[in-house]
């Protein structure tokens, strides 16, 4: 699939989410409202987690517009990060959420079995959840596919958030619904609703925060990728030996570092040609981003000569 301009791109990730700001607010606004008036905890904490969406949407705007800025003096490798690093700031914020969710939920519950009584709560919030149900999962779809086109974690970690955000409500409009419908014995199916729905937020941060991390620590690529490139390297004639390989992400990038073996008794300006073809068949195969150091090294001996 060919890379949009950087430009374009990064155009194209406002657009996105700011289109899923204006949707969390105005939720949040909705839920917040009924939740209050509508006496359901469960609708409170879904209006949070509604907030920490909002939330992500601007750290998304910002530092992916640093994260699209070109190398400079001091970022030679690029600004990629600050968008690896949004990714993974989402998920911190997501399992905030999901544990403050469940530590309220359970406090409710706690009450309830002590004896306590919990008011039931409103049709109002129940038809929110509803709402809210078919508003995240339409953005959840929307944002991930844009995402995947646009070949931005950030933005694909965003739209899972949105469908956490959707699983939350359908398990607030379980909660309330059996709340309102089953009777008073079974009001403290909001709060259990709540705590299960934060049981799947924790985990849904939990894997959003993976990817990221490992780009932070500097892990390498998937191995069949590695495999490929030296299955390139090794199709060129002339270069021999791939060793010291070394790859990781740099954002949407990959970074690629290796030494070859050539032919001592070649000048310069053939050593150079040679790798200059290599670099191009490697930007062709992963990108035309894509970092890529050759460091070529004189054969060892005669047997690497004759074997080339």
């Amino acid at each position: 699939m060919e890379s949009l301009p950087r430009k374009r791109r990064e155009e194209e990730i406002y657009k996105v989410t700011l289109i899923g700001s204006v949707v969390n607010f105005v939720l949040l606004l909705a839920k917040f409202t009924a939740g209050i008036f509508g006496r359901s905890a469960a609708m409170i904490a879904d209006a949070v987690h509604s907030l920490s969406d909002f939330v992500t949407d601007a750290i998304v705007i910002v530092l992916v517009r640093i994260s699209g800025k070109p190398e400079d003096e001091n970022h030679r490798y690029g600004h990629g990060k600050f968008e690896t690093f949004a990714t993974f700031f989402i998920g911190i914020i997501l399992l905030g959420v999901g544990i403050l969710i469940g530590y309220n939920a359970v406090v409710k519950i706690i009450v309830v079995v002590k004896g306590a009584q919990l008011e039931s709560p409103g049709m109002i919030a129940f038809w929110a959840a509803i709402i809210s149900i078919i508003a995240k999962e339409i953005l959840y779809r929307y944002t991930v596919r844009k995402g995947k086109k646009l070949n931005s974690d950030a933005v694909i970690a965003n739209g899972w958030h949105h469908r956490s955000d959707a699983y939350s409500s359908i398990g607030t409009a379980i909660g309330i619904g059996g709340a309102i419908f089953l009777g008073e014995k079974w009001i403290i199916l909001d709060p259990l609703a709540a705590f299960v729905v934060s049981v799947f937020i924790v985990k849904s941060a939990f894997q959003l925060m993976k990817s990221p991390f490992d780009e932070l620590t500097e892990k390498t690529i998937p191995e069949e990728i590695e495999n490929r490139i030296v299955q390139i390297v090794d199709s060129f004639d002339g270069v021999s030996n791939l060793h010291n390989l070394h790859t990781r992400k740099i954002g949407t990038i990959d970074a690629i570092e290796f030494h070859i073996r050539m032919n001592g008794m070649i000048t310069i300006e053939q050593a150079h040609r040679i790798i200059t073809e290599i670099e191009k068949r490697l930007k062709e195969e992963f990108g035309a981003d894509t970092h890529i150091m050759i460091h070529p090294e004189p054969l060892k001996n005669s047997f690497e000569t004759s074997s080339l």
